[in-house]
């Protein structure tokens, strides 16, 4: 029986460990083996050529970047992830090719669609109740989803307004813009489908010196991601695959 087509990767991530265990988390949380998910750690060089008729589809995992930085504080490396993506997107949109990006793929996919991003709905590291929208409770990719689950987030910026080209999928009470979909077959989310409760415990200590909280405030940040079970959102993982593999 021929193998279906693998998926990729998009990391941007430099540290090894919280690098590491993204690509893990993918892989566990989709069904994959490494043949097939190949990861591509942006950060580290130039995108190379993606033959998108070669693959299945396109993940994107989260990442330091804010699009919404000033363009004299983004460093050379970002600005060359941004161009990459910039350039990717402009294939997948335009072939509505499957794409799912979480965190910073919601500000690449975001950008590229001219949303307004900012800092207005920045969430903390925590667990918060996503819902559903009209749209979202329609939704293949969600299907057997309850209409409101808890998730992980923690960013500096998020989409404050969607252009008309964008369906709005789900929301919570403190970010309007937690999952949207472009096309069909290209979608974005704010909050974290590929953490459990330890690799968000990972991303915590990794990132304690990234500005997402106080130095004195680890044991605080620690006790937010306890606060409910996440148990929803890594199943989006498993039916992009399901959805997608060809």
């Amino acid at each position: 029986m021929t193998r279906p087509k693998p998926f990729v990767l998009l990391a941007t991530r430099a540290e090894d460990v919280p690098a590491d265990e993204e690509y893990a988390l993918f892989l566990r949380f989709a069904g994959l083996d490494e043949r097939d998910l190949i990861r591509i750690r942006m950060e580290a060089g130039p995108l190379p050529d993606l033959d998108l008729d070669a693959l299945s589809g396109v993940f994107v995992g989260g990442g330091p970047f804010n699009a919404s930085d000033p363009p004299e504080k983004k460093t050379a490396v970002q600005r060359r992830v941004e161009a990459e993506f910039a350039g990717l997107l402009d294939e997948v949109v335009a072939r509505d090719f499957p794409f799912l990006g979480a965190c910073y793929g919601i500000g690449t996919l975001g950008s590229h669609q001219r949303a307004a991003i900012d800092r207005t709905y920045a969430e903390p590291i925590s667990v918060v109740p996503v819902t559903l929208t009209d749209a979202g409770a329609d939704e293949p990719l969600l299907a057997g989803f309850p209409r409101t689950f808890d998730a992980f987030v923690g960013h500096k910026e998020a989409v404050s307004i969607l252009p008309d080209s964008a369906v709005l999928l789900a929301s919570s009470p403190t970010c309007p813009v937690q999952m949207f979909r472009v096309g069909r077959n290209v979608f974005a989310t704010q909050f974290h489908p590929e953490l459990d409760l330890e690799g968000m415990r990972t991303r915590v200590r990794a990132y304690a010196g990234y500005g997402y909280f106080a130095a004195d405030e680890l044991e605080l940040t620690l006790a937010a991601v306890r606060r409910a079970p996440v148990v929803h959102p890594p199943r989006l993982l498993r039916a992009f695959v399901e959805r997608y593999a060809r």
